[in-house]
């Protein structure tokens, strides 16, 4: 965790990522307040905008500059999926989380930073630009909510214990059968709908308690979300209890389920 302690440490640098992240998220509604996105579709037919890829470009250029001996990984560049191959320590970034919430303009979309150690998130930063927002930290780093104005002093987070009934997260966008099933099992329950990497969030703030995924997933999209869950006192696994694993040869997530304090 070598590199995400220096991070948290050097508070030049902190605060350089978290203007970073402000930057592509004000890149990001410069398109969403337009009325043209230039929606496009992937191999994988799910959607990409303009917003994702000036994003992407506007972060990756930013990354060189602050930490140049750090590759990035990032989902708008297929030829970056090989880093991890060769790489320990790497950035993983998704630019715009949340397209299809972008495209809709629920403004339920983030930008997500991860930093990648030996297999493992070790220190996450999440924009939420409608919100004006950045959420960061790690396990054993804590966990911290900024509003980007300038004067904001960071606040720490801190998952709180499970309520009764539970509160548990799920997708806008893919609460598929599966899910509804094991959310059935679960008992009494309070349904709460989120979009993006805002379903760990929402955990880390204490305003949910559990987030099953039984849908596919890419490592972007929880990487830098999950750290700061872990930073906050909770906890990501597989579905199966093993830990989640990043830098996989295949970039898809296994089935996980996120919490708070059991």
């Amino acid at each position: 965790m070598l590199h995400a302690k220096k991070i948290i440490s050097n508070t030049h640098l902190l605060a350089s990522l978290v203007q970073l992240t402000k930057g592509a998220g004000d890149t990001i509604l410069e398109i969403y307040q337009s009325d043209d996105f230039s929606i496009e579709s992937k191999a994988d037919a799910s959607p990409v905008t303009a917003a994702d890829l000036a994003a992407h470009h506007f972060i990756v250029a930013g990354l060189k500059r602050l930490t140049p001996h750090i590759p990035v990984v990032s989902e708008e560049d297929a030829d970056s999926l090989k880093i991890p191959h060769y790489n320990a320590c790497y950035w993983l970034i998704d630019p715009l989380d949340g397209t299809k919430e972008f495209i809709s303009k629920n403004g339920e979309f983030t930008v997500n930073l991860a930093l990648i150690e030996a297999n493992k998130t070790s220190f996450g930063l999440v924009g939420v630009p409608v919100e004006n927002t950045a959420y960061w930290g790690g396990g054993g780093l804590g966990a911290f909510k900024q509003v980007q104005n300038g004067t904001a002093v960071p606040t720490a987070l801190k998952c709180i214990a499970a309520k009764t009934p539970i509160r548990v997260l799920a997708s806008k966008s893919h609460l598929n059968n599966e899910t509804k099933e094991l959310i059935n099992n679960l008992g009494p329950v309070t349904l709460i709908q989120a979009g993006s990497s805002l379903k760990f969030i929402r955990i880390a703030e204490g305003l949910a308690d559990y987030y099953p995924r039984l849908a596919p997933t890419c490592e972007w999209d929880t990487a830098a979300a999950q750290a700061i869950l872990e930073g906050a006192g909770g906890t990501v696994t597989q579905a199966n209890g093993e830990p989640m694993k990043y830098g996989k040869k295949d970039i898809l997530n296994p089935f996980f389920i996120a919490q708070g304090k059991s």
